[in-house]
């Protein structure tokens, strides 16, 4: 005997086909997805193979790093910085210095880097963290600031010269990172574990927390939850991978100038973060792909006025594409499925 909740008649649709209509969409939305990702890190295995320039995708990819570091802050979390190049550019240097002066190996350079990112953020959290909105974002600029003065002072950047001819090394003592195809998978294996340590990190209970105070933050302290020390972390954590993309862009591109800690280079990884799509995984890696393709093609013909085109271009994303290129993707799949769940 059929059960009343799975009983039709002729021409009728069951009661849960609508349910499982939506549900298999969502799982072929995942797939999907899934699907994606795979054929990109394919794309990106294969990259060096098929003619693409190992120095421009490694360059896109630290850069992909530094927005995802900066996206983790202000995507998930609800805070605008106006000071993460102070991460990105400080690491730079303490890479450089560690690797050409001190003779230290690649990836205790790069550690290095990453520690004393992370070190700074701490000290730019414990500042900043209690202020909100506009407040916090103009005192992260001004410890920027003075980050960037140091650097300018500082014997060890080099001044205005800044640091040149950084050498790469040997990865462990025994890897020579000189071959760009070599330096290139290095790279895109940091930036493959940093990018599913941040979708873990995300996922996870600490990152649902982190989402909670982007969208309701007084919730948050009433459920009991000591938001300051969640959003310090998070501060933390984006800081050391923010240090961790200006360490691998070092070695790279073998050098480290004032151009990394400067106020400019904040908002690139914004623009970067809003063009793609804020608050979405993929979306910061697809704007640090357009910023960085437009500066490498434009670059050479219409010299300065780069930032002038890629700033019309940002200003007609906000108008006409408000979360982003993934953003609004991802906006236009969820109007899909709310169709389907009315229908």
């Amino acid at each position: 005997m059929s059960s009343p909740s799975t009983a039709t008649t002729a021409g009728e649709m069951p009661v849960e086909a609508p349910n499982a209509a939506i549900a298999q969409h969502g799982a072929g939305s995942s797939l999907l997805v899934r699907a994606v990702y795979l054929a990109l890190l394919v794309l990106a295995l294969v990259a060096p193979l098929i003619g693409l320039y190992p120095v421009f995708v490694m360059k896109l990819l630290c850069f992909a790093l530094f927005a995802c570091a900066f996206n983790l802050l202000l995507g998930f979390t609800g805070l605008l910085s106006f000071g993460h190049a102070a991460f990105f550019g400080f690491a730079a240097y303490v890479t450089g210095h560690t690797v050409k002066v001190m003779g230290w190996t690649p990836e205790l350079g790069v550690l290095a880097g990453g520690v004393v990112a992370a070190l700074l953020g701490l000290v730019f959290g414990f500042v900043a963290i209690r202020r909100q909105g506009i407040y916090f974002a103009m005192i992260t600029l001004a410890l920027s600031q003075m980050v960037y003065f140091i650097c300018l002072q500082a014997p060890f950047t080099g001044g205005e010269d800044g640091l040149q001819g950084v050498p790469r090394g040997k990865l462990f003592g025994m890897i020579s990172l000189v071959d760009d195809t070599v330096m290139y998978y290095l790279v895109l294996a940091v930036f493959v574990a940093c990018f599913l340590g941040i979708m873990r990190i995300v996922n996870s209970p600490f990152g649902q927390v982190l989402k909670m105070i982007r969208e309701n933050e007084p919730r948050a302290v009433s459920l009991g939850y000591e938001v300051d020390r969640y959003k310090l972390l998070a501060f933390v954590l984006s800081a050391s991978l923010a240090g961790l993309a200006g360490s691998l862009k070092t070695l790279v591109m073998k050098f480290a100038t004032l151009t990394d800690v400067h106020w400019s280079m904040s908002g690139e990884v914004i623009l970067m973060s809003l063009l793609g799509g804020v608050g979405t995984f993929f979306g910061p890696v697809l704007g640090a792909g357009i910023v960085i393709s437009l500066q490498n093609m434009l670059a050479d013909k219409v010299g300065e006025w780069v930032t002038v085109i890629i700033g019309g271009i940002f200003v007609l994303c906000v108008l006409a594409f408000r979360k982003g290129v993934v953003g609004e993707l991802l906006a236009w799949r969820d109007r899909r499925k709310a169709r389907a769940k009315s229908a």
